[in-house]
């Protein structure tokens, strides 16, 4: 403190001093102008200053480095230190991370990994402890975490408070396990964040008076309209398949613009490297009409003050030197990023030491060999239609993680379920994949675009049992078996025969290879996709992924059976 009260006197000279920057000040939304005074790590002062390193911005805009306000890291399909690499360029340098996928696999053995992972990263990743492993009562996943399993890690710096709290049923009712993790973190760093998909205002209500801070489920206007009155903050998402920025960004206004923030939610790695993470928010939110230094304040100081990050999120004495500068304002081109007054990312490149985070060998030893699948025939995937010719079906809202559940006529041949091409309906599978209880369930899907073939992956929200879906038996059970041999990923199948796959050793969920090889290996998956689907992208996973998680409506499809989240109640796929 003496040294850093010395540098801002005057009395000594600064580690380093910026000059002849356009400062973004998130306070008063304005362009403000002076040397940008740094020691230990902190800026501490703005004015005129001198300083053993002096770097001239020579005009460009500096700005605070971005928050990601709620990301799953393992969605990237990267460890913590690759995923790292990818977005330090884009401007972030801190992430809050919920490790509730590698959580419903590996249970606690996956949340140490992940801030082992982390650790000693350029990237800070603060977490925050899933609250729902299972998602709901309704499925059974790898693990169940009860506070007795969470509240231990409180003890860890980096861990914030309660991640998304899916399971509304158990807060409604006030369940025990459920009011036993709310008041852990009440008493430990009281902050809770929201999953709040489809709910009235009597949610809201409950979720607020439970202490609920969050949300990043609102996909209208109403919506956005009953979380801000009621004291939320709301977290407007842009990922891979959960695309609600441009539905919601004119819901920001001069009047209540502090009470959002962006997130990511999950995003893979070859959208992060290429399109960007939170700079792509701002860039759209620009171009959606809103000011760039507003977008620039929900990114930053917002974001800090969500999570109550008092050193993060502006340019100003007293807050982390984590920064970056910007050449253009409009198109937000960002040429260095500096993380404590330390330049680590140049022109779209990570340029910082790579050696800081721990092995993750070690560790992810016991996370492997997480797929196990008991003796499936092609008899386990018939779909009785019961004399019926109409079936419930789950239909897929493009860019969306909600469904539609409809109902549509269907070919049959002796009383079972025929996938058409035609009609876009194709059968899907859930297999349970932890324990080897043999449970399968099945349903049919319209809207995911397979032409041929079948895909199959061990990326399923949220207990990530084994998700298939086909226009045939024979590549499906092709594609599940294919995916027990490489113990966990994502796979195409042909004629079967695999003609794409991505390995993920790690719980089923994450490669260990580098994030280069990752993409490479994300982009002949996606030549193989498009042989079998009209998507031809990795989306067509992701959308998967999402149609097995009975938390979001409206209908969706658990190893139990077909689930009507409406309802709360499993239903029949004949009607």
């Amino acid at each position: 403190m003496k040294h850093l009260l010395d540098v801002s006197s005057k009395r000594i000279p600064a580690d380093m001093v910026i000059k002849n920057a356009k400062i973004i000040d998130v306070f008063n939304l304005a362009i403000i102008h002076g040397d940008i005074a740094i020691a230990n790590g902190m800026i501490v002062g703005i004015g005129e200053y001198e300083g053993k390193e002096m770097i001239n911005a020579n005009g460009r805009y500096i700005a605070p480095s971005f928050i990601d306000g709620h990301v799953h890291i393992e969605s990237s399909m990267v460890t913590p230190k690759e995923f790292a690499k990818v977005v330090l360029p884009h401007g972030v340098t801190t992430v809050i991370t919920d490790p509730h996928e590698i959580a419903n696999v590996s249970g606690t053995n996956g949340i140490q990994f992940m801030l082992d992972n982390s650790e000693g990263l350029d990237l800070d990743v603060f977490v925050n402890l899933p609250s729902s492993v299972p998602a709901t009562s309704f499925e059974n996943a790898g693990a169940t975490l009860h506070n007795v399993h969470l509240e231990p890690f409180y003890k860890h710096p980096r861990v914030l408070g309660l991640a998304e709290v899916m399971d509304f049923p158990a807060v409604k009712t006030a369940d025990q396990h459920m009011l036993e993790k709310i008041e852990a973190a009440k008493k430990h760093r009281n902050h809770m964040d929201g999953h709040c998909s489809g709910f009235d205002e009597d949610g809201i209500n409950i979720y607020r008076a439970a202490g609920i801070k969050t949300d990043h489920e609102s996909i209208s206007s109403n919506e956005i309209q009953m979380r801000i009155s009621r004291g939320m903050y709301v977290m407007i998402r842009e990922g891979t398949t959960a695309k609600n920025l441009e539905a919601l960004i004119h819901m920001v206004t001069p009047a209540n613009a502090r009470r959002f923030l962006f997130c990511t939610d999950d995003k893979h790695v070859d959208e992060l490297l290429y399109e960007g993470s939170i700079d792509h928010h701002i860039r759209l939110a620009v171009k959606h009409g809103m000011d760039s230094l507003q977008a620039i304040q929900l990114a930053t100081l917002n974001a800090a003050e969500c999570f109550s990050l008092s050193t993060k999120g502006a340019i100003a004495p007293g807050y982390e030197a984590d920064f970056l500068f910007i050449d253009d304002l409009d198109t937000l081109t960002i040429s260095e990023v500096y993380k404590g007054g330390k330049l680590i990312a140049k022109d779209g490149v990570y340029v910082g030491d790579e050696t800081k985070s721990n092995d993750e060998s070690s560790v992810s030893q016991k996370l492997r060999k997480t797929v196990n699948l008991p003796p499936i025939s092609t008899d386990d995937l018939q779909i009785s239609m019961e004399q019926s010719t109409k079936a419930n079906v789950i239909e897929v809202i493009p860019n969306q993680v909600t469904t539609k559940k409809i109902t549509e006529e269907v070919l049959t041949e002796n009383g079972l379920f025929i996938p058409s091409v035609e009609k876009d309906l194709a059968k899907i599978a859930v297999i349970e994949r932890h324990h080897q209880t043999g449970n399968i369930g099945l349903g049919i899907v319209k809207g995911l675009g397979l032409l041929d073939g079948a895909i199959a992956s061990t990326v399923a929200h949220d207990s990530h049992n084994l998700l298939t879906a086909g226009t045939n038996d024979a590549d499906m059970l092709k594609a599940m078996e294919a995916v027990e041999e490489m113990n966990g990923g994502l796979v195409v199948v042909k004629d079967e025969k695999v003609i794409g796959k991505l390995e993920l050793a790690i719980s089923g969920l994450m490669s260990d290879n580098p994030y280069e090889t990752v993409i490479k290996e994300m982009e002949s998956l996606n030549t193989a996709l498009s042989k079998v689907t009209n998507q031809k992208t990795a989306h067509t996973f992701i959308t998967l992924a999402f149609l097995s998680l009975p938390v979001i409506p409206s209908l969706k499809l658990t190893y139990q059976g077909l689930f009507d989240v409406d309802t709360m109640q499993f239903i029949n796929i004949p009607v």
